[in-house]
């Protein structure tokens, strides 16, 4: 009998090796998608040159954060002006691809731009900057991979990609009524309510106007999406957890509800500051990491004339910004809520 246990026992130590019966191993923490945000690249109007900041920031991101995909908030050439030529607007897309994304395009990092007012604005005086922009995206050899791509129907105006974790969707958002276009915003509520996107654990919707007015010389109509409360109340509807802005040139993360609310920096000229601060105008680059539940957020001042970007610390910017078309709170404040009194 007791011989028999010890086969027995020893039969069972073997089958558990050979099937890894021990404890089982801890799961490896998921490694988080990062993707760095750019916007508002270019200078004056028909400028074919970029800022140093901009140079500095590609080169950052190239050799420094390495990340998996760059998000574009739009304006990255400096149109929006009938009176420039086709060849101007030709060279202006040509500078962009070899100060921007060349050197993305040769380290394999790929783009997810979605058009501003001064490269690809909807009005139709502006038709001509529009067909050349589309025509850059679909006829270069950018680092969009594209297998990330999911509809590319109506790229580069409009299109989703999924980049792990993250779904993204690039919506048209170059002038006020993109909030008021029954096609844009059905387009956006289908993309937000498929298959692809609530598998997802972000949803990113990318846009150049924001829902909210946060800098000096932008807080008035034209500036900010029309009825952009009411939209945001819609992008939660649909699933939307983040929206990326650009247009007023002043960094500011924030929220309202339960949408987080990332609106970009410029990049290029004109930086400005945050509605009623004195506050300096930065130019800035965000490195975002999308975990399964979370979303960091590092923000960075790029100084051409310094040794490096400095880390823009959070508990540095207001609580809240409070502008004509409503209030957005610090993203790191969630228990805050405010009222705000229009200026």
């Amino acid at each position: 009998m007791l011989t028999c246990c010890v086969r027995r026992a020893v039969l069972l130590t073997l089958v558990c090796i050979a099937s890894a019966c021990a404890a089982p191993r801890a799961e490896a923490p998921a490694e988080p998608v990062r993707a760095v945000v750019i916007s508002d690249l270019n200078a004056s109007y028909g400028s074919t040159r970029y800022a140093t900041e901009v140079g500095e920031a590609v080169r950052h991101i190239v050799q420094t954060w390495q990340p998996d995909v760059v998000l574009i908030a739009g304006d990255m050439v400096a149109g929006q002006s009938p009176q420039l030529a086709d060849t101007t607007v030709a060279a202006m897309w040509q500078a962009f691809d070899s100060v921007v994304a060349a050197p993305l395009r040769t380290a394999g990092i790929p783009i997810i731009a979605t058009p501003g007012n001064h490269d690809a604005s909807a009005y139709p005086a502006h038709a001509r900057d529009r067909r050349m922009a589309v025509e850059y995206w679909r006829s270069s050899p950018h680092p969009t991979a594209p297998d990330s791509l999911l509809d590319r129907e109506h790229y580069p105006l409009r299109y989703t990609a999924r980049h792990g974790n993250v779904f993204i969707v690039s919506w048209d958002a170059t002038n006020q009524e993109s909030a008021t276009s029954d096609e844009l915003t059905g387009w956006l509520e289908q993309k937000l309510r498929s298959p692809e996107a609530i598998a997802a654990d972000h949803r990113v919707v990318l846009g150049h106007l924001p829902l909210y007015a946060v800098a000096e010389g932008r807080d008035r109509a034209g500036e900010v999406l029309t009825r952009g409360d009411e939209l945001r109340r819609q992008f939660e509807e649909w699933g939307a957890t983040l929206f990326i802005s650009g247009h007023h040139h002043a960094y500011y993360p924030g929220r309202r509800g339960t949408l987080q609310l990332l609106h970009s920096g410029a990049l290029g000229g004109g930086p400005r500051q945050l509605l009623g601060t004195s506050t300096p105008p930065l130019k800035t680059v965000s490195v975002l990491e999308f975990l399964p539940d979370s979303l960091g957020i590092t923000t960075y001042d790029v100084d051409a004339d310094d040794d490096g970007p400095d880390v823009i610390p959070i508990e540095r910017l207001p609580r809240a910004i409070c502008g004509s078309s409503g209030w957005v709170a610090r993203r790191d404040l969630v228990a805050l809520d405010t009222t705000c009194t229009a200026p």
